[in-house]
């Protein structure tokens, strides 16, 4: 298993003899936007599983200040997949941001959309996006202050460390951080990327394949807390029925834990 310092050693080819084109995680993200939502991942079927069930415990871990809206960030919300998971949480402040435009120009149009839909007692108050690398921070998220983030298949592309020191950045002490990324079993096997439609290329970001221990470990070490029920772990299992719902491409998983997350609280400093 890669420590998670150390990124995934780079492969030419896939045992299918298909040739590895590695860019950088913009680069990759960039170019995946156009079919990121279309492409059939089962590990982004199980997050959407895993984190809509997830959502109601974290909003009953933190209570909502008095003097304000609660105020939730998407770090790293790719097409607004979960951001709009969002959007219903009466008189929330809901931001998302992510290093890709590609990807931000996805989730502006598909969230926005969503947004208005709704009726007006239903729904956020106000919603926005914001470019934002996390190994190059834009500094003006960090005078915003958020309750709550909530970071999903994004850490696979970060050190666990420059993870942590950013959201301890953006997050208020008492806040709640919400974290999921693909599991080291599966990661031990694959990483993240998809083929180009035009070239036939596996396209891959760069990865890193973090264990559930060391994310337990480095959230220790920055402050927080594991809440609820722990870190969760996923796979997919014999039942047909889970394999059809999260797609033809799951069958090849089956016995492998795939998923991990957990809600973590920042420990208050007095």
């Amino acid at each position: 298993m890669s420590s998670s310092s150390t990124p995934i050693p780079q492969e030419t080819s896939t045992k299918s003899g298909r040739q590895i084109k590695y860019l950088s995680t913009l680069e990759a993200y960039d170019q995946w936007a156009s079919v990121y939502d279309s492409d059939f991942n089962p590990l982004q079927a199980l997050d959407d599983e895993e984190v809509i069930s997830l959502i109601p415990q974290v909003l009953s871990v933190f209570d909502s200040p008095n003097d304000r809206p609660l105020r939730i960030l998407d770090l790293g919300c790719g097409t607004g997949r979960n951001t709009l998971k969002l959007l219903s949480i009466p008189g929330a402040e809901i931001h998302g941001a992510d290093l890709s435009p590609k990807m931000l120009d996805v989730a502006k149009e598909r969230c926005n959309q969503a947004w208005n839909d709704l009726p007006q007692d239903q729904r956020a108050s106000f919603l926005t996006f914001h470019v934002h690398d996390v190994l190059s921070p834009n500094k003006a998220l960090y005078q915003l202050q958020f309750d709550i983030i909530i970071s999903t298949l994004v850490v696979e592309h970060l050190p666990l460390s420059n993870f942590f020191t950013e959201v301890n950045r953006l997050l208020v002490p008492g806040g709640v951080l919400l974290v999921t990324n693909m599991h080291s079993e599966m990661g031990a096997k694959s990483q993240a990327g998809f083929n180009d439609p035009l070239t036939g290329e596996k396209i891959r970001p760069v990865s890193y394949n973090h264990s559930v221990e060391e994310l337990r470990e480095e959230s220790s070490r920055n402050g927080y807390v594991v809440v609820g029920e722990g870190i969760r772990e996923r796979g997919v299992d014999e039942h047909g029925e889970m394999v059809r719902r999260l797609g033809p491409r799951a069958v090849k998983w089956v016995g492998c834990k795939m998923w991990m997350g957990g809600i973590f609280r920042r420990v208050e400093v007095s």
